[in-house]
């Protein structure tokens, strides 16, 4: 397999203050967010190994970068990008939206999706509500 198939690929590239790290089923749902905050978004593709050259453009080039999972934040993929962005002494504003370290009942994807702030109005409430904080240093 070669390198260039394990590549990140941008998908929408507008803006310069946000970018939406999506992995996974997301990918949909980062590109309708993308629309509503003018935002960039990246099909991550692969959690391991991560497109690190993608990684390190973005920390430089934007204002908040927030990776997208249907997984466990706490050893997932936003806590890869987390790691990768301290080892190489990368600061960043980053946002890692998934799943709690908590049992989720079973139910149809779409309404659990929404009870965890992974649909569009969830995902849009946490980017407004860091951007707000943000402002604040």
């Amino acid at each position: 397999e070669t390198r260039r198939s394990r590549e990140a690929r941008y998908l929408k590239r507008k803006g310069r203050k946000i970018a939406l790290l999506a992995f996974g089923s997301l990918v949909a749902t980062a590109l309708t967010v993308a629309e509503k905050l003018d935002a960039t978004v990246v099909n991550m593709r692969f959690v391991k190994p991560l497109d690190t050259e993608i990684l390190t453009e973005l920390a430089n080039t934007t204002t908040l970068l927030v990776t997208l999972e249907e997984n466990v934040i706490y050893g997932g993929a936003g806590s890869a990008i987390s790691e990768y962005y301290h080892q190489q002494g990368l600061i960043c504003n980053l946002l890692s939206l998934g799943l709690p370290n908590t049992f989720i009942e079973h139910g149809e994807p779409i309404e659990l999706l929404s009870q965890m702030g992974l649909d569009t109005d969830g995902i849009l409430m946490a980017i407004k509500r860091r951007l707000a904080q943000s402002s604040r240093f």
